[in-house]
């Protein structure tokens, strides 16, 4: 009996270290093989299942006084299987993930598409800063005659009401930054 119980333990031994591989190799892989290893690793910790239950069934026909040995293994054992199946878990997110994007429509290379879109969004925005530059410029522009046209007829109110020295005045006025008690 004992023998039988040692070949599920080598069997087990071996199936864990290739699910154990597999697994590590999930989320690396390009999504059709994804698929393919996804489908073999569950497949694969069935049959890990199945021989813990060989094993337990095992351990149930082996005499009490060696029964406590061997039951200590199988509880290593399954909690191994527990911690293969939390592995396994995490290491399908990005596989869900890929799978979502697919079964709402977007093409398998999500990331390719995100990196087109971000792009596409980036020129976007340069375009429209560049669009809000220029319309800066001109608004600047515009000031910037609105107040050269008031600093010309300043210049020539001044000028008719004081004649030439008027002029004289006007000068001043503009260089001290002030025309009828308003600040330039």
């Amino acid at each position: 009996m004992s023998s039988d119980f040692e070949g599920y333990e080598q069997d087990f031994a071996v199936l864990t270290a290739e699910i154990t591989n597999k697994i590590a190799r999930v989320p690396r892989l390009p999504p059709d093989e994804k698929k393919q290893m996804v489908a073999n690793v569950e497949k694969q910790l069935e049959e890990a299942k199945e021989l813990l239950e060989q094993m337990d069934l095992e351990v149930r026909e082996i005499p009490l006084q060696s029964r406590g040995m061997y039951s200590n293994r199988m509880r290593s054992y399954k909690q191994e299987m527990g911690k293969l199946e939390t592995d396994f878990k995490r290491s399908r997110i990005a596989y869900s993930d890929e799978v979502r994007n697919e079964l709402l429509g977007d093409a398998g290379n999500s990331s390719e598409n995100q990196l087109i879109k971000l792009r596409e969004e980036r020129a976007h925005l340069l375009d429209n800063t560049e669009r809000l530059e220029r319309s800066s410029r001109r608004l600047e522009a515009g000031y910037q005659i609105a107040v050269e046209t008031e600093f010309s007829e300043v210049d020539t109110t001044e000028f008719s009401q004081h004649g030439f020295g008027g002029l004289r005045l006007c000068i001043r006025l503009i260089s001290s930054g002030k025309v009828d008690g308003r600040e330039l």
